[in-house]
């Protein structure tokens, strides 16, 4: 069989980067192309991103996979973030980083015009200040200009297709990101939208994973899951229905894959999500805030003069004494950018805990801390959904950290099962490769994931320790 070769953009918080994915027809191999950063920009104290020098960055590594002779490419990104277009399709002004503080306040104005009960019954969407419902209504509580002249409303991985191809379409995984969509009856939430005064007319079509949508240069634009955990989840290797899963990046995502959208009271109280799968599924999971302490906390050293890498971090925290002082990864405090080693020495100083003085102790009391907040979210999700779970898959970049790879098993008491590290980028080509016909299905294509030989299994210990500590840290 002839090589079928395919590109998969995938920007993530930090980087991006443009690959090149060969399928033979039994094996998948990669090549990376173009790998570059992808660094906000704060302009008089707003944080946008600056998708022109991604675009740049795209094109150049498009322009290196030419001559591969690619029979697609199709791109993923983060998600809840957008740009407008005006009447012209030109874009109104830099799109906004989800962590700015924009949002702030505008929580409390949506639930003065509808309950949370009531978003939820028409989302089911967790309830985060970064979701793209509140970055809309702090352009309606400000009366912004842009709003007011905006024809057309693109999420990040759409508007880079609309460079691409022309086309202004919205993908599903994404466009369920938003807290704007409507699960039960397959669209845009319009009775959300008009309660808030939303303009529903800049609200373009939902398209389906898989979706051929143009062209760029020759090239056919496959509309892989746009949204990066969606891609993620499509590549997850697993082989029986009793799973769950952690794409572990800047978030922490964690989740179970099931076939519709659990919108109940429980889920509610929970406070988790239904954000879009591939072919008919839905991924019931909720974010942890995951290594970005880790990577804000780095920063911060470097500030200082100490330039560790995250191996050298990693190093040290197995020095230090376990289970001393844990955090609640998910308090306010650690969602914006910031003296995150500071942060977390605050919060064991207000919660009554030993204070972590090194870089060591402060790394460890994150990761240990977010082994205990990953089983908090698993119990939760079984529990509202009654499945049940054997094993826990942990992809992406996170999944090289076998530290935490082995605390998250002793904390859940589940076998882990880590790789690959590439999840988004194989997810995003294997979509493509389906839609191109070169595989049948994504349970083929798990099956190739599974035999690429990269996954490492870690069995739970001390799980009696691990019981103690996770009554602590629920007792935060």
């Amino acid at each position: 069989m002839k090589t079928k070769t395919v590109l998969a953009v995938d920007l993530g918080a930090e980087s991006g980067r443009v690959i090149a994915a060969h399928f033979d027809g039994q094996t998948l191999r990669f090549e990376e192309l173009h790998r570059f950063a992808n660094t906000p920009v704060a302009v008089h104290d707003t944080w946008h991103w600056n998708f022109l020098q991604l675009w740049h960055d795209i094109q150049i590594g498009v322009e290196k996979g030419k001559s591969l002779k690619p029979a697609s490419l199709g791109v993923d990104t983060w998600g809840v973030d957008f740009g407008l277009l005006d009447a012209q399709g030109r874009l109104i002004g830099n799109p906004v980083h989800y962590r700015d503080r924009r949002t702030e306040g505008m929580m409390e104005k949506v639930f003065a015009k509808l309950s949370r009960a009531e978003v939820f019954a028409q989302t089911g969407i967790q309830f985060m200040p970064i979701n793209t419902l509140y970055q809309m209504m702090s352009l309606v509580a400000s009366q912004s200009p842009q709003l007011a002249i905006a024809k057309t409303f693109l999420t990040a991985p759409d508007l880079l297709n609309y460079w691409l191809t022309g086309a202004k379409v919205c993908e599903f995984t994404n466009a369920t990101t938003t807290q704007m969509y409507n699960p039960i009856t397959g669209n845009w939430a319009t009775e959300l939208m008009e309660a808030l005064d939303f303009p529903k007319n800049i609200f373009p079509v939902i398209i389906s994973p898989g979706t051929r949508i143009g062209e760029y240069d020759g090239i056919s634009v496959i509309a892989p899951a746009c949204h990066d955990t969606g891609s993620a989840v499509a590549a997850m290797p697993a082989q029986s229905p009793n799973y769950g899963y952690i794409s572990s990046g800047t978030w922490s995502l964690v989740g179970l894959e099931v076939d519709q959208p659990i919108i109940s009271e429980a889920a509610l109280e929970a406070n988790v999500t239904n954000e879009g799968g591939v072919y008919g599924t839905f991924r019931l999971l909720k974010n942890v805030m995951g290594l970005w302490i880790i990577q804000q906390c780095r920063r911060a050293w470097q500030s200082k003069g100490c330039d560790y890498t995250y191996s050298e971090l990693v190093n040290l925290a197995k020095t230090e004494e376990p289970l001393h002082s844990l955090i609640s990864p998910n308090a306010p405090a650690f969602l914006p950018p910031g003296n995150h080693p500071q942060f977390v020495q605050d919060f064991c100083r207000k919660t009554a805990q030993p204070v972590p003085e090194t870089p060591g102790a402060i790394v460890r009391c994150v990761m240990e801390s977010l082994a205990l907040k990953y089983r908090e979210v698993l119990e939760k999700l079984l529990a509202i959904s009654k499945k049940k779970a054997e094993v826990i898959h942990i992809v992406g970049g996170g999944s090289q950290n076998e530290l935490l790879n082995q605390m998250t098993a002793n904390a859940t008491g589940l076998p882990v099962f880590a790789g690959p590290v590439e999840a988004t980028v194989i997810g995003n080509a294997l979509v493509q490769l389906i839609s191109l016909g070169e595989l049948h299905n994504i349970y083929q294509a798990r099956q190739l994931v599974a035999d690429l030989d990269e996954l490492n299994r870690y069995e739970p210990q001390d799980t009696a320790v691990w019981d103690e500590a996770f009554q602590r840290y629920q007792r935060l």
